[in-house]
């Protein structure tokens, strides 16, 4: 009877213990663990693993804010040709434009560097702030000195996708930090924002061949 209570006590450890691992990046450590030879050793840490495990997880909120995902585009304006290279887009809700734009993105988050919110006055406005890599920050240059006077179509994918601004491009920028205000609430920013600093982080692993 004492073994029965023991060996089912220790599965029941065991299958807690692989259910944490699995929500809080310890599968391998379990496996290593379950093929020890010592049961009794592997059952001492097993349970130990449990009890840290369980205070060091993270919330719902953190977790969901690790795995939420944001995608940020940058299109330029352009001149409509009847080709399918552009097409018409509407931004801002409230005051909508129409622009013309190209349809692949002339710079996304593959550039980016890191995202963040900033404040832009004393009235609570926020805008985003992305700074680009050494290519982003090339292209962005070539951008703003060759198309001075045309617009720069920012969409956004989240949880939806939206036009968020369209800045007019009115000076050269060669240091590679582009500020814009989103057609968004400041909660929907910090998701896009958030977002986007997980895939950035994502995108900046280095490859495992």
């Amino acid at each position: 009877m004492v073994c029965f209570f023991t060996a089912a006590f220790l599965n029941f450890v065991m299958l807690l213990s692989h259910t944490i691992a699995l929500h809080c990046g310890g599968v391998w450590f379990l496996y290593r663990v379950k093929n020890m030879k010592s049961s009794l050793l592997r059952f001492n840490i097993i349970l130990a693993f449990f009890v840290f495990a369980f205070a060091g997880c993270k919330t719902t909120e953190e977790k969901r804010k690790e795995k939420e995902a944001a995608f940020l585009r940058f299109h330029l304006e352009t001149n409509p040709d009847g080709t399918p290279y552009n097409s018409k887009v509407s931004v801002y809700r409230s005051n909508p434009i129409v622009l013309n734009v190209e349809r692949d993105a002339a710079l996304d988050e593959r550039f980016m560097k890191s995202a963040e919110i900033v404040d832009v006055d004393n009235m609570g406005g926020i805008a985003i702030k992305i700074l680009f890599d050494e290519e982003g920050t090339k292209r962005l240059d070539y951008l703003t000195t060759s198309y001075k006077g045309r617009h720069l179509g920012v969409q956004a994918r989240w949880t939806e996708t939206r036009w968020l601004a369209a800045p007019l491009i009115t000076k050269r920028i060669s240091d590679g930090v582009f500020i814009f205000t989103p057609d968004a609430s400041k909660e929907e920013t910090e998701r896009i924002v958030n977002g986007l600093k997980n895939v950035i982080k994502q995108l900046q692993k280095p490859y495992v061949f």
